[in-house]
């Protein structure tokens, strides 16, 4: 044996490289159930609220549907974990636009109404969750996700919802007394609900999309765009020429086909 050639039994063999795991696709169900799951143990962190709408925009082909878990989940869950939704939908308004998946905001645009109702029911039950609905609101106003208008108007209606707890438990008045059938001989009629005209209204401009900045596509377009220059004249010649080129067969060949038939 040649000493001056390796020994190839000596010569150490590379590991061969392990091809990376395919990422199993999950069932639409598996799905739906793993988003809930995370909606369920939202808590106040900035980082649990990303990871939720990271996953929501992961699967954002099952957009309508998460959406639809979202509201079930903040009509159903704790005051406690309806606020942390809240929270939530912000950061998901604000990852799903910056993605270009635009889908995430509109619905929420569509549904702001049941939300805050969710949130903050007019019950008054959810009073202590007021403050994080205005803060929400107000972050989703100054991102041009939600009209000014719409905000305004939902912000009267928080009003009430703030004060709520304590008209329920006020007494009633010491004059009023009760007759035989136990009503007050000077029962007034109950007052029209305060929120149904302000709700009436938000719904005729809730679809309203948010004023966006003149012409800021075309000036992105115009910046991203490079001068005209020589080689773009000539390309232009050349296309010239060759649409002419292709005009004149066409020609050519209608007139051979009028001959044909004639």
């Amino acid at each position: 044996m040649d000493p001056s050639k390796p020994d190839p039994l000596r010569i150490k063999q590379k590991p061969k490289l392990k091809a990376a795991p395919k990422e199993i696709k999950m069932d639409p169900f598996e799905v739906r159930i793993r988003f809930t799951q995370y909606l369920q143990h939202l808590n106040a962190t900035v980082t649990s609220a990303n990871k939720t709408a990271q996953y929501a925009l992961k699967y954002r082909d099952m957009d309508e549907d998460l959406h639809s878990c979202i509201l079930e989940q903040l009509e159903k869950n704790s005051m406690n974990n309806r606020a942390n939704i809240m929270y939530f939908i912000e950061i998901l308004c604000d990852m799903a636009s910056k993605e270009g998946h635009d889908d995430y905001v509109r619905m929420i645009q569509r549904d702001i109404l049941r939300v805050v109702d969710a949130v903050a029911p007019e019950d008054g039950s959810g009073a202590a969750n007021v403050k994080v609905v205005r803060k929400v609101l107000q972050g989703l106003q100054q991102k041009s996700f939600l009209l000014a208008q719409t905000v305004t108007e939902i912000e009267e209606c928080l009003k009430e919802r703030d004060t709520q707890p304590d008209v329920l438990m006020s007494s009633p008045p010491a004059e009023t007394q009760a007759n035989g059938n136990g009503t007050s001989q000077h029962a007034t009629p109950k007052p029209a609900k305060p929120n149904e005209e302000r709700h009436k209204r938000l719904r005729e401009h809730i679809w309203a999309v948010p004023a966006e900045v003149p012409d800021a596509e075309f000036d992105k377009l115009w910046d991203e765009t490079s001068e005209l220059g020589d080689d773009d004249m000539d390309l232009y010649e050349e296309e010239a020429m060759e649409r002419k080129e292709a005009g004149r067969e066409w020609r050519e060949e209608q007139v051979q086909r009028s001959r044909h038939e004639g």
